[in-house]
């Protein structure tokens, strides 16, 4: 081994392949789903419907999860709050989606109402970011390029032909 390589430390990166203004998206669009899922539910909490309140109730227990896993300095006051934050960081981010569309979706089953669908919106397309983070980075067209005039070749040499004719 090289002294050089081994004297620089080499730059400690995540390996979910997310860019650094990726996963401000995604911290951003958390922040706003838990403000809209806070904010509707309480709305929905101010009715008679069991129901409704159930779905209201839930609404804002997914936004204090959506700021305790993704805005941490939020719930300084919640002594596990840093724990459940970087439990959270470690989570790949197809499982990020999951959880996130998942529990976006309970209160919708629970009242189908126009406030439940709205509310759960910016929820659900945080872990729809999320989502799309797992399909990893777009290539670029030199690389496809590449590969297409690869794949055609190996498909000459299997015909037998090289020069096109039959």
């Amino acid at each position: 081994m090289n002294p050089e390589e081994a004297a620089s430390p080499k730059p400690v990166t995540d390996d979910d392949g997310m860019s650094w203004w990726y996963r401000w998206l995604c911290k951003i669009a958390g922040v706003l789903g838990g403000i809209s899922c806070a904010i509707s539910g309480v709305w929905m909490c101010v009715t008679v419907n069991p129901l409704n309140i159930a779905a209201g109730v839930w609404m804002v227990l997914n936004a204090f999860v959506l700021f305790l896993c993704e805005v941490p300095f939020c719930c300084q006051f919640i002594e596990f709050a840093n724990a459940v934050a970087s439990r959270a960081d470690k989570l790949k981010p197809w499982q990020k989606a999951f959880f996130y569309c998942g529990m976006a979706l309970f209160p919708i089953f629970l009242s189908f109402s126009i406030t439940t669908l709205f509310g759960n919106a910016i929820a659900f397309a945080t872990g729809v970011l999320y989502g799309l983070a797992t399909l990893g980075k777009k290539g670029d067209a030199v690389s496809y390029a590449r590969l297409s005039h690869q794949k055609t070749g190996d498909e000459d040499k299997l015909s037998g032909t090289t020069d096109g004719s039959v």
